[in-house]
């Protein structure tokens, strides 16, 4: 496989906050949010607008994306990315290197301590990064354990589908510097970037505002801004 394009490389550093522009056509809370959408289409239209890296759903059941959503995406721009996926062994790592993807989703909750921590290494062995998914701070002492370098917290809770908005701003501060931070999932617009970037995050993840939006790039630029 060819080198990987740095997703971690492209958030860490940055003096804006950054946007993970993500191509997702439903989810299990909101039902069909875009089926329809061309990833290229939609790649293209993020990287044009100022996105830093994608995130692509490649789930069939609960969010409507396949391996073929990465891979065109992937190919139609030259930004890093994310294969946003339920990923629980070695060979869902491997996919995701195999399919293309700069950089795997770990999520802390649908994993042990020590799986977390050899599927971390592992991805980080065969070149790809990897995004941990946090919710509170047992599991980021878990992700700090597994030597995690790029964390995420997501605002939804995986079980009743609610956003916690306070849950990212305490978490913001609990995460150590050298850790690049990423909030995840319920980011609505300017305001909430704002108060994400003034809670120290370096990236934020959008999915549905985007997907949704009349025009994407604009919505896209309005977060950056």
């Amino acid at each position: 496989m060819p080198p990987t394009r740095g997703f971690r490389s492209a958030l860490d550093g940055r003096t804006v906050l950054a946007v993970i522009a993500e191509i997702k056509r439903r989810s299990p809370s909101k039902g069909d949010l875009n089926i329809g959408l061309d990833p290229a289409e939609w790649a293209r239209t993020y990287e044009t607008a100022g996105a830093s890296c994608l995130s692509v759903l490649t789930d069939v059941d609960a969010f409507g994306g396949s391996v073929a959503d990465l891979q065109a995406a992937r190919s139609a721009c030259s930004l890093p990315v994310l294969r946003k996926d339920f990923t629980v062994s070695e060979r869902d790592v491997v996919d995701a290197r195999l399919m293309g993807a700069d950089c795997v989703l770990l999520i802390a909750a649908a994993l042990g301590r020590a799986e977390l921590a050899h599927l971390h290494a592992f991805g980080t062995e065969i070149g790809l990064d990897v995004l941990v998914e946090i919710h509170d701070e047992d599991e980021l002492d878990a992700a700090l354990h597994a030597e995690a370098s790029l964390i995420g917290v997501n605002q939804r809770d995986l079980v009743t589908f609610e956003v916690d908005h306070e849950r990212a701003i305490r978490m913001g501060g609990a995460i150590p510097d050298h850790a690049v931070r990423v909030a995840e999932s319920g980011v609505r617009g300017g305001d909430d970037a704002r108060r994400l970037d003034a809670a120290g995050y370096d990236a934020v993840l959008v999915g549905e505002t985007l997907v949704t939006a009349v025009d994407p790039g604009q919505a896209l630029a309005a977060l950056i801004a």
